[in-house]
C-alpha cells in the first residue's frame, strides 16, 4: 500500500507540474502574441490581457471572417472555371468517350475532396490553419498557372477548336501529361484549401462570446453562399467562352482570380484570430485502442474512477476537456486505471484520458452518419457529368444564342442563393415554432431532408431524360426537347445542398473535439470525394452488366442509343435504401459533451439566454 500511495503522489505531482507548465507558456504566449500561434484554451487563459484595450489589436471577428468569405468565393471561381466544363473539355479536346470522360471527372473531382483529408491531418497536426490555407492556396495557382500555359500552347490547336464544331489536332504527349499534372495540381491546392479556410473562419470567432454559436452557424451558411456565388461567374460567364472555344481566355480568368484570393488572404495575416494545431490525431486515437485491448480482461471503472489530469484544460493541447458518455463502453477501459499504471511513469499506449477516449468515441460516432452522406455525393457529382451530357444533346439554342449544357448549373446556384435565404428566413422560423429548438431544424434532420430532396431530383432527372428520348428524330443527335427541362433537376439538387452540405459543415465542425475540428470539416468533403468515386464504380458496373448482350449498355457514347433514365432511376432508388439507413443513424447517434465546469457553466448560460432572446 505504502508503494501505491507514494506512486499516487508521484502522478499528483506530474499533474501539478504539467499545470505550471501550462501557465508558464501562457505567460510566454502573451509576449509573443504577434509571433505566435495561440492555442484554443490559452487564449480563454490570458483572455484579459491579450484582448484588453491598448495592449492588442482586436483580432479575429466578422470583419476578418468576412475577408475569408471573399477568399472563399474567389478561389471557388478559379477552381470551378476548370471543373465545371471539364466533361466538354475531356470529349472536344481530348476526344474521350462520354463514359470515359464521366469516369475521368469523377476521379478528378473525387481526388480533390479527397484531399481535403490531407489539408485537414496537416492543419490539425502541424501547420496550424492558416499556414496549412496559404501553402495550399499557393499550390492552386501554380496548378492554374500551368493549365493556362499547356491550353496556350500544346492543347487548342487550331485556335478556336473545342467548341463542338471545330475538331482540336491531337495533342503531343508533353501536352497531355501538363494537363493531367496541372488539373491534379488544382485538385490538390482547392481540396486541401477547402475545409482548412473554414475551420479558420469559424475559429474568428471567440467561444467565450455567448454569441460565438449564433455567429458560427451564421458563418457556416455565409460560406455555403460565397461558395455558390463564386461559382455563379464560373458557371455562367466563364462556360460561355470555354464552350465557344476560348478555353485559355477562361483558364487564365481563373488563375487570376486564384492570385487575387491569396493576396486578399494574406493581407488578413497579422489580424486573424490563430488556433495552435494540437499535434498528430492518428497516435492519440491508437493509443486508445491499444490500451483498451491490453485491459480487455478488465472491468471498466465508473465514471468518477476513470483516469483524466487536473484543471480545466485536457492533456490534449489546444482542446477542452470532454465529458464522459456512454457509447462504446469498452473503451473506458483505456481510461482505467489499474495496479501496473500506479507503477512508473505515466504510458498512454496503456492509460489514457477521459477526453481523449471521448475523442476517440466521437470519431467512431461520427461514421455512420458521414457513410450516408456519400450517396448524395453520388448525387451531386452526376451535375459536372452526366448532367452536362445529358445536356449537350439537348434543344439549347435560344433564337441566335446557344447555351451551353455546362451553364444549366447555374440554376442549381441560383436554387442555393435562394434557399438559403429561404432556410434562414422562413423554414428556421417555422421549425422552430414547432420543435422549440432555436435553430429549428437539428443538423440531422437538415441532412435527412437533403436526402430526400436529393431523391426527388434524380427522380425528376429520369423523366427529362425519358421525355428527352421520345423526342429524338431518327438520325439525329440531338433532341428537340428544350434544355430547359433540365431546370427542376439542377433547382432540386440545389434545394438539397442547402439542407445537406451546409447541414454537414455545422454538423461535423460542431461534433468534432478540438483537436480535430478540421477533419470535422474534411468530412464533408471526403464524403463528395467518395460519391465520386462510387459514382464512377456505379458507372463501371452498370456498363458491364448492360453491355454483356453485346446491346449499347445504359450510357453509350451516343446517348439515343442508351438509358441514362435507368441510371438516374437506380441512384434514386439506393438513396431511398440509404435514407431508412440514416433515419436508424440519426436516431442512435449521442453528441458530443464538453466539459462546462467553472466559466464554462457562466457561458453555457448566457447563450442559451442569446438563443431564448431569438425565439421570442
Amino acid at each position: 500500500m505504502a508503494d501505491i500511495e507514494s506512486s499516487t503522489d508521484e502522478i499528483e505531482r506530474k499533474k501539478k507540474l504539467s499545470m505550471d507548465d501550462i501557465e508558464y507558456s501562457t505567460d510566454e504566449i502573451e509576449k509573443k502574441a504577434d509571433e505566435e500561434i495561440i492555442s484554443f484554451g490559452k487564449i480563454e487563459s490570458g483572455n484579459e490581457n491579450q484582448h484588453s484595450p491598448g495592449k492588442r489589436k482586436k483580432c479575429g471577428g466578422w470583419k476578418l471572417a468576412s475577408l475569408l468569405l471573399v477568399n472563399q468565393g474567389l478561389a471557388t471561381l478559379a477552381f470551378f472555371g476548370v471543373g465545371v466544363n471539364l466533361v466538354l473539355l475531356l470529349t472536344r479536346v481530348l476526344d474521350q468517350d462520354n463514359a470515359v470522360a464521366a469516369n475521368n471527372v469523377s476521379k478528378w473531382t473525387g481526388t480533390v475532396y479527397l484531399c481535403s483529408l490531407i489539408g485537414a491531418f496537416l492543419s490539425d497536426s502541424y501547420w496550424g490553419r492558416y499556414l496549412t490555407c496559404a501553402i495550399f492556396q499557393l499550390i492552386l495557382v501554380l496548378g492554374l498557372g500551368l493549365l493556362s500555359f499547356a491550353s496556350w500552347f500544346f492543347l487548342i490547336s487550331p485556335t478556336g477548336c473545342g467548341d463542338g464544331m471545330k475538331l482540336c489536332n491531337t495533342p503531343s504527349s508533353i501536352g497531355v501529361v501538363m494537363f493531367y499534372l496541372s488539373i491534379y495540381l488544382i485538385a490538390l491546392g482547392y481540396g486541401g484549401h477547402q475545409p482548412t479556410v473554414a475551420t479558420l473562419g469559424a475559429d474568428q470567432f471567440d467561444d467565450s462570446n455567448p454569441n460565438a454559436v449564433i455567429s458560427k452557424a451564421a458563418f457556416f451558411s455565409s460560406f455555403y453562399f460565397a461558395l455558390n456565388v463564386g461559382s455563379l461567374f464560373s458557371n455562367t460567364i466563364l462556360v460561355y467562352y470555354e464552350d465557344s472555344g476560348k478555353w485559355t481566355l477562361g483558364f487564365l480568368v481563373s488563375f487570376g482570380a486564384a492570385i487575387i484570393a491569396l493576396l486578399l488572404y494574406l493581407s488578413g495575416t497579422s489580424r486573424y484570430r490563430y488556433v495552435k494545431a494540437s499535434g498528430n490525431p492518428l497516435p492519440r486515437v491508437a493509443q486508445v485502442f491499444v490500451a483498451a485491448y491490453r485491459k480487455w480482461g478488465v472491468t471498466p471503472a465508473t465514471v468518477d474512477a476513470l483516469y483524466e489530469v487536473e484543471g480545466t484544460e485536457s492533456a490534449i493541447k489546444g482542446s477542452r476537456k470532454i465529458l464522459h458518455s456512454n457509447d462504446f463502453k469498452f473503451l473506458d477501459k483505456a481510461a482505467t486505471i489499474t495496479s501496473m499504471d500506479l507503477r512508473g511513469p505515466n504510458n498512454p499506449w496503456k492509460l489514457c484520458t477521459v477526453t481523449q477516449v471521448e475523442e476517440a468515441k466521437c470519431v467512431l460516432k461520427m461514421l455512420p452518419i458521414w457513410l450516408c452522406t456519400i450517396i448524395y455525393s453520388v448525387i451531386f457529382t452526376q451535375m459536372a457529368s452526366l448532367f452536362v451530357e445529358q445536356g449537350d444533346v439537348m434543344a439549347s439554342k435560344l433564337k441566335n444564342f446557344r447555351i451551353p449544357a455546362a451553364s444549366m448549373s447555374a440554376f442549381d446556384i441560383c436554387s442555393v442563393l435562394i434557399w438559403t435565404g429561404v432556410y434562414r428566413h422562413v423554414v428556421v422560423p417555422m421549425s422552430r415554432s414547432l420543435t422549440g429548438n432555436p435553430k429549428g431544424l437539428t443538423e440531422l434532420q437538415r441532412m435527412g431532408t437533403g436526402l430526400i430532396i436529393g431523391m426527388i431530383a434524380m427522380v425528376a432527372a429520369g423523366v427529362t431524360e425519358i421525355q428527352r428520348l421520345k423526342s429524338v428524330s431518327p438520325g439525329s443527335k440531338k433532341s428537340s426537347l428544350s434544355i430547359f427541362w433540365q431546370v427542376p433537376q439542377y433547382v432540386l439538387v440545389g434545394a438539397s445542398e442547402v439542407f445537406m452540405y451546409v447541414g454537414q459543415l455545422e454538423f461535423f465542425n460542431g461534433q468534432a473535439p478540438d483537436g480535430i475540428k478540421s477533419f470535422g470539416s474534411s468530412l464533408c468533403m471526403a464524403s463528395m470525394s467518395l460519391g465520386n468515386y462510387v459514382s464512377s464504380l456505379l458507372i463501371n458496373i452498370v456498363m458491364e452488366v448492360t453491355t454483356r448482350d453485346g446491346g449499347p449498355g445504359w450510357i453509350p457514347d451516343d446517348l439515343n442509343d442508351g438509358h441514362l433514365d435507368r441510371f438516374y432511376f437506380l441512384i434514386a432508388g439506393l438513396t431511398a435504401v440509404d435514407f431508412i439507413i440514416y433515419v436508424y443513424c440519426a436516431k442512435w447517434y449521442n453528441g458530443i459533451n464538453l466539459d462546462t465546469s467553472e466559466n464554462g457553466i457562466q457561458l453555457e448560460e448566457q447563450q442559451k439566454e442569446v438563443l431564448a432572446s431569438l425565439m421570442s
